[in-house]
């Protein structure tokens, strides 16, 4: 439900022309998640922004007529459901390409169009822990957790935004759209690193380690004085030459077992204690700062009041502000990435339900005021 809508915002950002199609009366699922304001869901406005809202009952035959009209009228279509739900209602690719033969289709489900799993229904949650990240997350001497997001869903989006715009480009050669299958597990799978050839050529398999990875030192989460945490990453050879001589520990510079990741590795412990110890003398200013002058990588933990404090994500605008008719004042994550000639805006929250009806329905297929009424009526949209 999440990963489809991640998917639409990217290319919505940019300027594409997305139009949300939601079931007449219920609507969106996501608009009754948490987070409400007025109402309103907050996770609806953000993932709903820039696009256009409309209703249409996809569960009739004279809605599904209508779909299809909207195919030939749209280049990308995004759909989020379990495999064979397009299919039962005559609306899949393969079953519209004779008709439509330029538009692109982006699937995005558990477990893909195809294999053994296809029929299951498969969340970002389920995704995670078979791809493997719940696995990996947390502590070994605890059971393995979940990311504070929605990752499986937010980096399906992303593989469904790139993807379809790689179909746009084929199309100028080809002149023919097609399918793109994109599952949330793979997609989680695909960021695991080296996970896949460490365990088949090594024989190793990838466990849970906490703040730190094994062998990689200094790097990982140190305490603060103020009760804060900051993360150093200077297991880099001039980096971590840089952090002894801020910590004052010349005997470091002159240790020949830490002049090499492989050595530094060997003593994690000790060098995390040390590491650790240092920082718990100053406030999360006062070391990250250090850190900074220093040339050592760093950085707060931050909450999310820290993210909107910090002057970092105040000048590159990733705190914005809009005022919707809905909720009122209402701060978004900024566009990611930056186009320097052609950057993307936030025009809009997410709309009301059928919001832009007469608009895509009047405007775009060219239906009279009287007809759109009249589907009104029949309860179609």
């Amino acid at each position: 439900m999440i990963a489809g809508p991640c998917c639409t915002r990217v290319l919505a950002d940019y300027g594409a022309e997305v139009i949300k199609v939601e079931q007449p009366g219920r609507g969106d699922p996501i608009r009754g998640w948490r987070g409400q304001s007025r109402g309103h869901s907050l996770l609806w406005k953000h993932l709903s922004r820039n696009k256009r809202a409309v209703t249409l009952d996809l569960h009739r035959e004279e809605g599904q007529r209508l779909a299809r009209r909207l195919y030939g009228a749209v280049d990308i279509v995004v759909e989020n459901f379990r495999p064979g739900v397009l299919e039962r209602w005559g609306l899949a690719h393969a079953q519209v390409e004779e008709a439509c033969p330029r538009l692109i289709m982006v699937r995005i489900s558990g477990f893909g169009q195809t294999g053994p799993y296809r029929d299951r229904a498969g969340f970002g949650g389920v995704a995670e822990a078979m791809a493997g990240m719940r696995f990996l997350t947390g502590y070994p001497d605890r059971p393995p957790t979940r990311v504070g997001f929605a990752l499986a869903d937010s980096v399906a989006g992303l593989y469904g935004a790139i993807a379809a715009l790689a179909a746009v480009e084929e199309r100028r050669r080809s002149g023919r759209g097609q399918e793109i299958d994109v599952a949330l597990t793979e997609a989680t799978f695909s960021l695991l690193d080296d996970l896949l050839p460490a365990y088949r050529t090594l024989g190793i398999i990838g466990q849970r380690h906490g703040t730190g990875l094994p062998g990689v030192a200094p790097s990982s989460i140190y305490p603060t004085r103020d009760g804060q945490y900051v993360v150093i990453g200077a297991n880099n050879d001039n980096v971590f030459r840089r952090l002894a001589t801020l910590m004052g520990r010349a005997d470091w510079l002159v240790d020949p077992e830490l002049s090499h990741d492989r050595g530094r590795g060997q003593r994690q412990a000790e060098l995390d204690a040390a590491v650790a110890a240092w920082t718990e003398q100053f406030t999360l200013a006062e070391i990250t700062g250090r850190l900074a002058e220093a040339g050592v990588p760093g950085g707060p933990v931050y909450d999310i009041d820290g993210i909107c404090r910090d002057p970092q994500f105040q000048a590159r605008e990733m705190i914005v502000e809009i005022d919707d008719p809905d909720v009122g004042a209402l701060a978004l994550p900024g566009i990611v990435p930056r186009f320097s000639r052609t950057p993307g805006t936030i025009a809009w929250a997410g709309p009301r339900m059928g919001e832009h009806n007469d608009e895509v329905y009047g405007g775009l297929l060219g239906l009279s005021g009287a007809e759109i009424d009249a589907l009104r009526e029949r309860g179609v949209i």
